[in-house]
Order: structure tokens, then sequence, then C-alpha cells
């Protein structure tokens, strides 16, 4: 057999060896929920290696799609590392957020910032104004209000 015809022929085996049937009408997938709002986790007892900040984010929509992020900014506003990240989605309420970061990754005399963001349908609605965080202690930030981004 000719090496050329070999290669169709195991190709073509290939092809309909990972061809998959149509799904039955009674095996069917099921459709996709909703998606739920995902409520606060409880983290546990915060480990003695760790530091937290925390506090409530307000005016979230339901179902935004919220981002925190603990960053090193350089002199340009440019961020230039991630010490720690959460996602949470709004409940139309206070949202209470907990963001845990390695002191030690933290960087003596940089800049280093809150930032949040929260998006509907993958469109960006709101941003939080950076809040600077100065020291790498557990804080609690308080009520933070998110704006409309621009």
């Amino acid at each position: 057999m000719q090496p050329r015809a070999l290669v169709v022929l195991c190709l073509s085996g290939l092809l309909a060896a990972c061809g998959s049937d149509r799904p039955k009408p009674d095996q069917a997938p099921a459709p996709t929920p909703a998606k739920v709002a995902k409520k606060s986790e409880a983290l546990g007892p915060l480990p003695a290696y760790q530091r937290e900040l925390s506090g409530t984010l307000l005016a979230i929509p339901a179902g935004a799609d919220v981002e925190l992020a603990l960053l090193v900014i350089d002199e340009r506003d440019r961020p230039q590392r991630l010490l720690a990240s959460s996602n949470l989605t709004g409940t139309g309420q206070a949202l209470p957020y907990q963001l845990r970061f390695n002191p030690e990754a933290f960087p003596a005399g940089a800049r280093v910032e809150l930032r949040g963001r929260a998006s509907q349908s993958g469109q960006l609605i709101l941003h939080l104004p950076p809040l600077r965080i100065t020291q790498a202690q557990t804080q609690a930030t308080g009520p933070l209000r998110f704006e409309k981004a621009p």
C-alpha cells in the first residue's frame, strides 16, 4: 500500500472515531440555569502569615461582576504587580469583601492601591477610585462607593 493512501485511510478512520452521534431527545443537555449571585464565602480564620483588607462595597447592582485587586503601581500609574484579587457578584445591597495578601510581598516604599471595577453583561459599568494602602497590616476600609465608569 502506498504511504499516501495509508495516511488518508488513517485520517479518515480517526475522523470517524472522533465523530459523535446527535444526542437523542431524552438525552438533550438541560438548559443552563441563570447566573446565580455568589454569596460572600467565609474564608475562615486569618492565618498568621497573611493580612487582610475588608469592608463593604456600596451601590453595586444585582448580578454585576465585581473585581477587586491590590496592585503595586509605578510612577506612571501603571500596575506592575498583583498582590491579591477577589471576584464577587453584586446583590443590590451592601456587598462585604475580604481581600487577603502576604505582607512579605508588600514592597517597602512602593505605591500600593486597591482598585476595583464592576461589569454587567461584559460591559464596564462602575469603577472604584483608587484607594492607597500604605501599610501591610490588616485594615478595615469601611464602606467604599463605586462610581459610574467613564
